[in-house]
Parts: C-alpha cells; structure tokens; sequence
C-alpha cells in the first residue's frame, strides 16, 4: 500500500505547490466530484454486480435540487444538501422499485431508459430552465469564507471525497454490506443463507443514488450553473468506464479511474480535433478502444496492479459446538407436509406429498430420476412455490414465505452443485453466510461497523471447524478440492444457524475417502440438527438414514425404515430394478 499512500499524498499537495497553474487545480476538483458517483458504482456495479446507466441522472437530480433551492440565495448550500441526498435517494428508490426485479442486460437497458427519459423531461421544462438550465447558483460559504477559488474548493471536495470512502468502507464491512457483496455470486446463493434478494439490490442502488447526488451538489456550486448535458446518457458512460478502468471491485480504482477518465477527456478534447483536422467526438472513439484493451489485458482495472495483495488471515474462533439455535427434543413434529403438489404446465412434478420430519432424524429421500425429488426439495427451502397444498414448520404455516425467510426460521440447504464464491476465501464465504443471517440498520451502518462481528467470525469458525475445514480458512475456495467445495457448501448452510439442514446429493462425484468423511460428518450434524438427504450412494443412504422415503413420479412410494425399503418389491421394481445386492446392508462408520 506504500504507492498509493505516496500517490494520495502527493495529489492532495499539489493544488498547493507554488506556481501550480489554476487549471489543473480545476480538473483536480472535477476528478473529485466525479470520484464520489464512481465510489457509489463500487458498491452497485463493482460489488453488487448491477450495471446501471442512470447515475447520471442522480447527479443531476442533486445538482437541480440544490439549484432550484438556492438560485438567488433563497437557501443555503449547506440547508438544500440533505434535501439533495434525499431527493436523489427518494428517485433512486421510486426507480429501483420498477426496475431492480430485472437483471443482466435487462436491467441495464432499463436504466437506460430512465436516463434518456430524466434528460429530455429535464431539457422542456420552463421548471428546469430547458436545455439552457438554471444560472446564478450561489458558491459555498465556510465561516463567511465563499469557496470561489478552486484551490478552496478542492478541500472541500476533499472532504466529501473522504467521507464517501469511511462511510462506503463501513457499509461494505457491515451486515447489510455483506448481503450486498453476496449477490456477486448470483442469486440462488444469496438467497440460500438468507439475503433478501431485491432489498439487498435496493439497498446498493440508493445508496450509489445517494452519492450521485452528493456529486450533484459539489458539481453544481462548483461550476455555479446546470444544464441537462452533464447528466445525460453519455455521463452515465463516464462514470462506468471510470469505474472499469480504475476497478470497479475497488474504493481506490475510484479514485484512480475518476483521476484518468477526467484528465484523458479533457485532453482529447483538444488534441484530437487538430491531429485529424476536423470537429467532433473523436475522444468516444478512443475510449471506446481504451475500453477493450482493459477488458482484455487488465479485466479487474488498473488498481489491484499498484498495490500488493496480501491475504489477511483472520483468525478461526476455538468454538467446540457448531453453531446451532435451540432445538426442540428429539423426536419432536418439527416439519410437516400435507398433500403437496406442483404442476409446470401439464406435467405434474409433485404429486400430492405428505410427509413429516421429526427432531434429530436423519431421513433419506431417494427416487429415479425425475422422481420430483429436487421439484420436492425447492419446494422446501422457498425457490419455488407450491400449486396446492401446504408445509408447516413447528405448527407456522410457511408455503407462502420467501426462501430468506425460510432461512430465518431455520431451514438451510446445501446444494448439489457447491454452491460458493470461488475467488473469496473460505473463510470469507462462511462468513458472508453468518452476516447476512444477522439482521441490521442499513440507515446506521455507513458511519459505524457492525457490534457483532466478533460473534459473526465465531459462528463462521465453528461451521468451518464442524466440516473440517478451519486449517485452510484462508485458501481461496475455488482452488479447494471437489470433496472440500462441497463440504464448505454444507458450512456455508451451518452458518446460517439451521434447525433443518437440506443435503442434495451430499456425495455426488466424491471419492471413497470423501464418501466416508463426509457420512461421518452428517451422523455429527444430525446430533444438533434433523437432516433430509437426497442422495443416490444406496450404501451411504441406508447407512446412514433412519427413515427413507421414496417418490416415483411425483408420488411418495414408499416410507419406512432403511430395512423395510430394502426389503420393500415394490422399490426394487420401479426404482433398483430388482437388483437387491445393491441395498446391502452399511455398517455403521464404514467407508
């Protein structure tokens, strides 16, 4: 960190070396208030993985409001910012409504559209002054001080600047920054520990609005005039690729792509149009292919090349118990399902299931393919919703209850495929399952990081340490063995605190050793927790299960002990094919 800390100090000095001409003084500020919307992209495109087209649009609503308010000093600057911020966060909020359920390029041509539409609504309304905008917008004062020069006002955009970088650092570091980090790797993970999906989506693009907006507002008693041009679709363009070109994924790519963007568009300006003789936008041009060249030989951005990459181990908590809730006794109803049914169409992949699990069983559930197995298991953790009928966990009637929800209650599921963040550390991916599990204020934790982090790090150890896996919390996951992946996938769930833990195929593609580590594994799970199982290994199955029941087309064939359904002609006939030497018998802790 040593070359970025030098280069900061030296940027921050030099509007105040002698002899610095004013205008570069001036495209210093500029890079500075473009900084703030960039750090916002960081949370939204960078971490939350949203493009959007519309943050723009957010710094001309900071710049308008503030306009409006103070044009021929009606208000102070200083009385019409929190009016900005919250003017942009209250269209940030109206427009995420609409927009955030879309995703890829839907959602980017959606705020593209918003952008386009805010632009030619601002540019006809006699309100806004149309496209000649609004002038006489009076400059900032401190202490009576009017910020007039650009050396003044570099401070205090300075100041905006390191305020938007504590503030963005906490939230990402907090609960609800962790919810936000988390959709990185898609939705179906998220929401498989817990994240509300759409509010963590919500959450990033107001928060990116909010500092648009504080941009607005430097922007507008800066330049002491708007007009709809800085804010159109082609600002929007800036801002994302300044946030590419620094990296996206960092507070100081922000900074640094805000710094270059700037200083390279200004310069083109000028110099292209005498290199090739003519008017134009030539410089579009050259960012364009400046663009592809970073994509394809820097696709992270230019920052993580200045600065050295350490991992940082965070310690493993000593916690003996994984983490787990207050359960009920053994043998207690803790989940039942009554005639369940799920139709697509014309085909019916769940035929009318009742079925119950009680507290500290470890029940398998095995069928052929497209039995309705997995359709059953969704069924369960809320990815998808029944037809008909109704699932009630400890007597609560939860058919209707989103998959985080369900999570909240205390059923977790790990999935077939592992279902982790490779490039984030084992550790972090335990982790990030515990603090999304924890609800907080995302109103409060900008300026303060969360009071329960050290119980959140001990719940990730000790899932870590339950599956056996704390030796290489700091690996990165991708690069964990498959065996390892899919028992961090199990951790992952642990750290979300279930009553109910959901194994799908638990052993699929594992070696002997790895069949045999992880049956040992759910025998230690099912003393804290009840366990349903999907699986096709018959030995571990009926090893392992204390009841087994068997669906065929959708319908539950049969139900009993492992020794019934091995016995059982009809389970031979539609699902073994008669071949009974593959139920033979398990003995206890055998690989």
């Amino acid at each position: 960190m040593k070359i970025p800390a030098i280069g900061l100090l030296v940027l921050l000095a030099l509007p105040f070396v002698p002899g610095m001409p004013s205008y570069w003084v001036t495209l210093l500020d500029m890079s500075g208030i473009a900084a703030t919307t960039v750090i916002g992209l960081v949370v939204l495109t960078g971490i939350g993985g949203m493009t959007s087209f519309a943050q723009a649009s957010f710094v001309g609503i900071g710049a308008y409001t503030t306009a409006l308010l103070t044009h021929g000093g009606a208000v102070s600057p200083w009385l019409a910012l929190p009016v900005a911020l919250i003017l942009s966060g209250i269209a940030a909020l109206f427009i995420g409504l609409i927009t955030l359920r879309l995703s890829g390029h839907y959602l980017a041509l959606g705020t593209l559209a918003w952008s386009v539409s805010l632009y030619y609504l601002v540019g006809n309304l006699d309100l806004f002054g149309r496209y000649d905008g609004i002038p006489g917008i009076p400059p900032v004062s401190v202490a009576g001080y009017r910020l007039l020069d650009s050396r003044a006002y570099f401070l205090l955009v300075w100041a905006a600047i390191v305020l938007s970088l504590l503030a963005t650092r906490n939230l990402l570091d907090s609960r609800v920054g962790r919810a936000v980090r988390a959709l990185q790797g898609g939705t179906t993970a998220a929401a498989s520990f817990g994240v509300q999906i759409f509010r963590a989506r919500l959450l990033a693009f107001v928060y990116a609005a909010v500092l648009a907006g504080l941009g607005g507002w430097l922007y507008a008693h800066f330049q002491r005039a708007v007009n709809p041009t800085p804010f159109g679709l082609d600002a929007s363009i800036d801002y994302l690729l300044m946030a590419v070109v620094g990296g996206a994924q960092y507070l100081g790519g922000a900074l640094l792509g805000a710094g270059l963007v700037t200083a390279a568009n200004d310069q083109l300006q000028d110099l292209l149009p005498r290199l090739i003789g003519g008017q134009g936008h030539y410089e579009t041009i050259v960012f364009g292919i400046l663009l592809v060249l970073i994509l394809q030989l820097a696709p992270e951005g230019i920052w993580p090349h200045l600065i050295r990459r350490r991992a940082r181990v965070r310690p493993i908590v000593d916690v003996a118990a994984a983490p787990t809730r207050e359960l009920p006794a053994p043998g207690a109803p803790v989940l039942q399902v009554q005639k369940l049914r799920k139709t697509f169409g014309g085909l019916v992949a769940v035929n009318d299931v009742s079925f119950a699990l009680n507290a500290g069983e470890i029940v398998g559930l095995i069928g052929p393919n497209g039995a309705g197995k997995t359709t059953f298991f969704n069924l369960l953790s809320g990815v998808a919703t029944p037809t008909d009928g109704e699932i009630y966990f400890k007597s609560e009637a939860i058919s209707k209850l989103s998959g985080p929800k369900r999570v909240a209650r205390g059923i977790a599921k790990a999935f077939q495929t592992a279902n982790i963040y490779p490039d984030e550390s084992v550790f972090q991916n335990a982790r990030l399952a515990a603090l999304a599990k924890v609800q907080g204020s995302f109103a409060l934790e900008p300026f303060r990081g969360s009071r329960r982090l050290r119980e959140v790090d001990e719940i990730a150890g000790a899932a870590l340490e339950q599956v056996d896996l704390g030796s290489v919390a700091e690996v990165r996951a991708g690069d964990l063995s498959h065996g390892d992946k899919k028992r961090l996938d199990i951790a992952v769930a642990l750290a979300t605190k279930p009553e109910i833990l959901l194994l799908d195929e638990p052993v699929a593609g594992m070696s002997i050793e790895e069949v045999h580590k992880t049956d040992l594994l759910i025998r230690g799970l099912a003393k804290r927790m009840t366990v349903l199982i999907i699986e096709h290994d018959m030995d571990l199955i009926m090893g392992i299960s204390d009841s087994i029941t068997v669906l065929h087309q959708g319908k539950v064939l049969a139900n009993g002990t492992p020794a019934e359904i091995r016995a059982s002609s009809i389970v031979q006939e539609a699902y073994l094919g008669g071949y009974e030497d593959t139920l033979a018998p398990h003995a206890p802790g055998a690989p």
